[in-house]
Order: structure tokens, then C-alpha cells, then sequence
């Protein structure tokens, strides 16, 4: 299996852009390490309370780069970051083998040990994407689930938009197609981030980007039936639009799914503050 970073100094420069990230992070935090089946995963803990939220960053994101809806949520409650094992980040660069099976188990660490530190009086966990995948191969013990723009219920679309904008990222990475990417995977009144674009140049050159997860087997999605579970997508979500994710959310969860107007599949990072506002806290 191919290791996430293509070098050890491409590891090192990966790091270290999310560590002087979450320093000059002016929101009071902290940050911790949790021994796993997959390794050391890395968490950023913000807020107080007793609603404790885990989010589940989505593919090529972590904390450090979710720091807008990481504040939004710790306005809410007590809020912990997690960066996935596997995905460019603080965590371990251990990819499961069976994906979905690995990171249940991983995902039941991580919650067992959640419950053990703050002893939540409720407990939601939120997944963005490749995290909302990891969120339904997880525990159905948590209070509530909800899955923005979620990987795992349907297969991603993959346009001629996409593919053209996408290869020639991975290929030859820039600053422009960085931009053009996360122009692609927002709304059409967003502007792609400086840091987030200097972000995904760093990734696309220095490690090995993981595809979206497919859907998950019946046997996963099933549990989550009976379950309270909030599906959010953004109208303009070129992965996982609406009219592809509301049948699959119904049939595979019995859940409805709410269009976030105007936003795409970066919704957290376009709008964290309506996106924190529909969520189950």
C-alpha cells in the first residue's frame, strides 16, 4: 500500500503547515492524542459544556483547516476535531483495509474514549463528506448523527467539470488550480480561501489524495434506520447533488435530506455558521 506522504520531508511540511495553523488560531483550544487500532489520532478541543460534537473532516481536510466551523460549533457546545487517520493531517498516515470496517472500529475508540473524558449528557457526532462515511460505519450509540454533503449513500458524480478540473490539480498541483478546485466544489458567490488554496497546492503536491469513498453496504447504513439522523447538502454540490443524495438518504436511512440554497459541497467552509445552525446540538 502506498504511504500517504510521498516523502518524509513532504510529511514534515504537511505537519507543520497545520501546527502553525492551529497556533495562530486565536479561539481558545486545546490539543490532544488518542492511541488507536490505526495509530495516534490527533484532536483539537474547543468550547465547554455538556453537548460534546465530534467532527469528522472530509477527504484532504482536517482540523486545522476547518477552523471557521470549528469556532461556530464552540459557540454551541464542547466541540472535538478530529483529524482521520489516513487523510493529510496530525493523525496517523494509517489507511484501513477494509476502509469502512477500519474506521468503524476506529470511530468506536474514539467515541468510547470521548465518553470516558467528558461524560456528555449528549453526544452528536458531525461528518463532512469522506467523515460522514466514517460517521455511519460507527457506533448508532451516539444521541444524533448528522452528515453534511456525506459520502457513503450514493456514488459521487464525476462530470467532465470535475475530471477537468481535478487531474490537472493532482497532476501538475498550482495556486490557480487549487483555486479552481475549491471554486468547483463551492457555491457560486464564494471565493476560494488564500490559506485553503495554499492548503490543497501542499496536498496535491506531497501526498497521495485518496478518492470519495463509494456507498456503504447495507449492512452499515441499515443500523441507522431508526436512528435521529440530519442529512445537509448544499444546492450547488457537484459531488453529491441533491437530487442524487435525497433518494439514497431516504431509502438507505429513512431520512430527508435539507438543501442548504446557494452553497456547494464545501458548505462548511463557505457558511459554517448556517450549516452549525441546522445541526442536532
Amino acid at each position: 500500500m502506498a504511504n500517504l506522504y510521498r516523502s518524509p520531508e513532504a510529511e514534515r511540511r504537511v505537519r507543520d503547515w497545520c501546527r502553525r495553523r492551529l497556533g495562530g488560531w486565536a479561539v481558545p483550544h486545546e490539543t490532544s492524542t488518542l492511541e488507536t487500532s490505526l495509530g495516534t489520532t490527533h484532536l483539537v478541543v474547543a468550547g465547554e459544556g455538556a453537548t460534546v460534537c465530534v467532527y469528522l473532516p472530509g477527504t484532504n481536510f482536517n482540523a486545522a483547516t476547518s477552523l471557521g466551523l470549528v469556532e461556530q460549533l464552540s459557540r454551541r457546545c464542547r466541540v472535538l476535531a478530529v483529524d482521520l487517520p489516513g487523510q493529510p493531517g496530525l493523525s496517523s498516515a494509517q489507511r484501513p483495509r477494509p476502509e469502512a470496517e477500519g474506521y468503524g472500529a476506529w470511530l468506536e475508540e474514539v467515541v468510547a474514549a470521548v465518553r470516558s473524558a467528558y461524560r456528555p449528557e449528549r453526544l452528536t457526532v458531525v461528518g463532512h463528506s469522506r467523515g460522514a462515511a466514517v460517521a455511519l460505519a460507527g457506533p448508532v450509540t451516539v444521541d444524533a448523527l448528522a452528515l453534511v454533503s456525506p459520502a457513503g449513500l450514493a456514488k459521487v458524480r464525476m462530470t467532465r467539470a470535475v475530471l477537468a478540473t481535478a487531474l490537472p490539480w493532482m497532476l501538475r498541483p498550482t495556486s490557480a488550480r487549487s483555486a479552481a478546485l475549491l471554486d468547483l466544489m463551492s457555491g457560486p458567490s464564494a471565493a476560494p480561501a488564500p490559506d485553503l488554496v495554499t492548503w490543497l497546492t501542499l496536498v496535491a503536491g506531497d501526498t497521495r489524495s485518496s478518492g470519495a469513498p463509494g456507498p456503504l453496504p447495507g449492512r452499515i447504513t441499515d443500523r441507522w434506520r431508526t436512528r435521529p439522523v440530519t442529512v445537509l447538502v448544499g444546492s450547488h454540490d457537484c459531488f453529491f447533488p441533491a437530487e442524487r443524495l435525497g433518494p439514497a438518504a431516504r431509502d438507505r436511512l429513512d431520512a430527508p435530506v435539507v438543501v442548504l440554497d446557494g452553497l456547494g459541497h464545501l458548505a462548511v467552509e463557505e457558511d459554517p455558521e448556517l450549516v452549525v445552525s441546522r445541526l442536532p446540538l
